[in-house]
């Protein structure tokens, strides 16, 4: 039976974070707010967790599920070959709406699904997001819907759609809207925007002058 925690109220807050994170490490799913939509989420590090969170999604793994982390400074385990104009984007706009799709460190033992060797990844700008993070490390999130349905702006909408698949659902109220985050891929020696979304190319153009749009 999914629990399910007002993080608005304090007692609620902390009740609700200390049950989600103890849910991630069990290799369970959880709902967590972010400034874009509500997502579900898992270990990262958990391949079966990962697993279940696609399966729970309807999602394949052609799509794998992009990782949110808690501090910026997680990303020198994570990734490699992160340019200059990479680490300037984190700066300009982390924590933030923005996912920056780099190369993971071949060393890490994860299965995101099919990632070709890259990795999507995303600080979200919402504090109980930071916190469960901040508390766990890298989790995989994806939205909080069934594939095909609306990413979900409130914690009722996600709980209609993914009912008993997640343990702990934390309900931060009505998240800002339901823009997605803008994806860049930063593999490339000129960044590449691969969905315009909460941060347009102008925004992201006045730190990376050179920026590419994809078609």
């Amino acid at each position: 039976m999914a629990r399910r925690y007002d993080t608005n109220d304090a007692t609620d807050r902390v009740t609700g974070l200390r049950e989600a994170a103890s849910a991630v490490r069990r290799g369970e799913l959880v709902v967590l707010p972010t400034d874009t939509v509500y997502g579900i989420g898992a270990d990262a590090f958990t391949s079966e967790a990962v697993a279940d969170l696609l399966d729970a999604k309807g999602r394949g793994r052609n799509m794998p599920t992009p990782v949110l982390i808690g501090s910026p400074n997680t990303l020198h385990g994570l990734v490699t070959d992160f340019s200059e104009l990479a680490w300037e984007l984190v700066d300009a706009f982390w924590p933030g709406a923005l996912t920056l799709v780099a190369r993971h460190q071949p060393s890490l033992q994860w299965d995101l699904g099919d990632t070709r060797g890259t990795v999507a990844v995303r600080m979200p700008l919402h504090p109980v997001a930071i916190e469960l993070l901040t508390e766990v490390g890298p989790m995989a999130v994806s939205s909080a819907n069934l594939t095909g349905h609306p990413s979900p702006e409130t914690c009722d909408a996600a709980q209609e759609m993914l009912g008993d698949s997640v343990s702990v659902y934390l309900d931060g109220g009505p998240t800002p809207g339901n823009v997605p985050s803008s994806i860049v891929d930063v593999t490339r020696e000129v960044p590449l925007l691969l969905r315009a979304g909460a941060i347009s190319a102008e925004e992201l153009r006045k730190v990376v002058p050179d920026l590419e749009v994809a078609n």
